[in-house]
């Protein structure tokens, strides 16, 4: 997924070229939530400029009213023709992905990707120059009514790697793949997951803010080819009760220039010193940093035994049951899999916390302990607890007290956002405490 590098120059040369009509400047609000501002093509040689400005006390999480000027600063690296057919006789759309700097031209404190490459800056600390990440998002695909509402009823009955006839919605995904692959994507799999409905596609990893940037991106593009099929999309971690979740598992590697920092063919399991300190600050951070990795209560529906979502700290080679998993490849590929973090996480928040724990775990010197080969799932809690495996937290509201708690995890969000994070999530699990479900209506009403 090589970028090409744009000019303001060759921006413009290929809108006039491309009939660009409309450039959506894209950001992301703390909640991972995509926004935009769309312009037409007679404001981009402004935008390139750095002059668009934008009311940011209306997106959740940036700041006061009274505070509400901010700039969007487009990276021109992220140029990107959005729109693939060329039906639209008004002209294509294009896009921009952008930082957020307040009015005195400094990086917004509340911009989730200017945070990122805020923690991205300190690799140069420990004498490394890259740190990439591989996602691996699920999805669901749902049925549309007659009105074009979603509804409940799956798109198919298929399972685990089934093709058609039982995985109905194979050309859909063909189409997914085959639009994302125009957009610059190296797509290196797809297909159906264990779910009836479930899907998923990997692509090769990149750079932290590229991939954050292609996450974000291929949310967009999943949400609209499903429209386009009369399906809806949905990245909710788990949409339907008594199967899967939906995953994005994040595979993390660092490099020092073309070296892969946690590969030594010395060592018995060919990992580094850095690859187990950075697996240690991974498991012992875990608690804290749940929050913004499985950031919905629905997440935590996920979180549980018996669907291979991770509910224990521990980590291990083969075994899909802890929460680390180190894949089979070595070399230039090797990696450290989290398998906890699901789609509703914002990337750049989920990457930012996630390096942190790691470069901790570099700097103490943090040992992991010593693999998991056992399916953790069937050990009983005395023998967890002989081995030192802890639960991940079980509620939204426990992993909020714990993020608010760990000074690492915190700095790592900074202040802004992590205040405003803890605040909303608050208060969005206080009203999940409130409310009367259908379960509850079900279990009680007709008893007590």
């Amino acid at each position: 997924m090589a970028k090409q590098k744009w000019t303001k120059e060759t921006i413009l040369e290929d809108a006039a070229e491309k009939n660009v009509s409309y450039i959506r400047l894209m950001f992301t609000d703390i909640l991972g939530i995509i926004k935009n501002v769309e312009i037409p093509v007679a404001q981009l040689g402004k935008a390139l400029n750095n002059d668009m400005a934008f009311d940011g006390s209306s997106i959740e999480g940036f700041v006061r009213i009274e505070e509400s000027d901010m700039y969007l600063v487009p990276d021109l690296d992220t140029w990107l023709i959005m729109t693939k057919h060329d039906e639209d006789p008004d002209g294509r759309v294009a896009r921009l992905i952008c930082d957020v700097e307040t009015p005195d031209r400094q990086p917004f404190a509340g911009d989730p990707r200017s945070n990122l490459k805020r923690i991205l800056a300190k690799l140069a600390d420990y004498g490394f120059t890259t740190f990439n990440l591989g996602p691996e998002p699920e999805f669901y695909l749902f049925k549309r009514d007659d009105q074009g509402r979603p509804s409940k009823e799956l798109g198919d009955h298929g399972g685990y790697f089934d093709l058609a006839p039982m995985d109905i919605q194979e050309n859909v995904r063909r189409e997914m793949v085959i639009e994302l692959e125009d957009m610059g994507f190296y797509i290196e799999a797809s297909h159906h997951e264990v779910g009836p409905g479930q899907h998923e596609i990997d692509w090769k990893y990149a750079d932290a803010i590229s991939a954050c940037d292609f996450i974000q991106t291929f949310k967009l593009v999943v949400k609209s080819v499903a429209k386009r099929n009369n399906l809806y999309a949905t990245f909710m971690p788990k949409p339907v009760y008594g199967i899967a979740g939906s995953g994005m598992h994040f595979n993390l590697s660092l490099f020092k220039g073309k070296e892969n920092v946690f590969f030594d063919p010395e060592d018995d399991r060919q990992l580094s010193k850095e690859a187990y300190y950075f697996i240690g600050g991974l498991l012992k951070y875990a608690s804290a940093y749940t929050a913004v990795c499985n950031p919905l209560v629905n997440s935590y529906k996920r979180l549980v035994d018996g669907f291979e979502a991770p509910v224990y700290i521990a980590w291990s080679e083969k075994n899909r049951s802890p929460l680390v998993r180190i894949p089979v490849a070595r070399g230039l590929s090797t990696r450290v899999e989290v398998r906890s973090i699901d789609p509703s996480a914002n990337p750049y928040l989920a990457l930012s916390v996630l390096l942190a724990a790691g470069l901790k775990g570099i700097e103490e010197k943090i040992e992991p302990g010593e693999p998991i080969m056992r399916n953790i799932y069937s050990m009983s809690r005395q023998e967890r607890f002989e081995q030192g495996i802890f639960d991940l937290p079980r509620t939204l509201g426990e992993a909020l007290d714990n993020l608010s708690q760990e000074p690492v995890i915190l700095e790592a969000l900074g202040s802004h956002i992590s205040e405003n994070f803890i605040d909303e999530k608050s208060l969005e699990f206080d009203s999940y405490n409130k409310q009367v479900t259908q379960w509850e209506l079900e279990k009680y009403f007709n008893i007590y």
